[in-house]
């Protein structure tokens, strides 16, 4: 994952930063899978061979300066780990690897507690297709994660539920989307 300082992109322009990204790497052995916008970032889903990092960011500094580069791989942490690292990416508008991050509490979790870190789940798929311009597809999603979350509430390691749920079903009624920090 390479995160780019964002210094003025929109999620409007996230297909056409996928293109030029696809054309600075067109003669590397690279692979550009996808690319989101947050108010912050420029993320870009990469497969590259780590010899070649060096050399993709250095083309990637003509759309803008580097923040951070993560190799992505599942690990095994602890769930109160799992749930603040969550809880940061979701804050700081890395949707992607919120949602990455939270899967392996839902695959541990039974009953209520499962639909509830789904519509967590959710919300973070929502946004991250909110980052790439595809707002209906975002709104259907945050329709899908209240479903999940219509029996919660309170507080869930941190996370204000309530107000989650309002947060989200306001911007579904106004389909005015905008991120906000749980």
């Amino acid at each position: 994952m390479v995160h780019l300082k964002n210094s003025g992109y929109v999620p409007t322009d996230a297909k056409t930063l996928l293109a030029k990204a696809d054309q600075l790497t067109s003669e590397m052995d690279v692979i550009v899978r996808d690319m989101r916008v947050s108010t912050k970032y420029l993320e870009f889903d990469v497969s590259v061979k780590k010899e070649e990092l060096d050399k993709v960011i250095q083309k990637f500094a003509s759309i803008g300066p580097l923040n951070d580069v993560r190799h992505v791989v599942e690990e095994k942490i602890e769930k109160e780990e799992v749930l603040k690292r969550a809880k940061q990416y979701f804050n700081d508008e890395k949707y992607w690897e919120c949602h990455e991050v939270l899967e392996g509490v839902w695959k541990n979790t039974h009953e209520g507690e499962k639909d509830l870190v789904q519509g967590i789940i959710l919300v973070a798929a929502a946004f991250v297709h909110y980052q790439k311009n595809e707002n209906d597809i975002c709104l259907s999603i945050l329709k899908r994660a209240m479903e999940k979350l219509s029996n919660a509430s309170g507080m869930y390691h941190g996370i204000d539920i309530d107000k989650f749920q309002k947060i989200t079903e306001k911007m579904i009624s106004s389909e005015n989307i905008e991120p906000f920090m749980i």
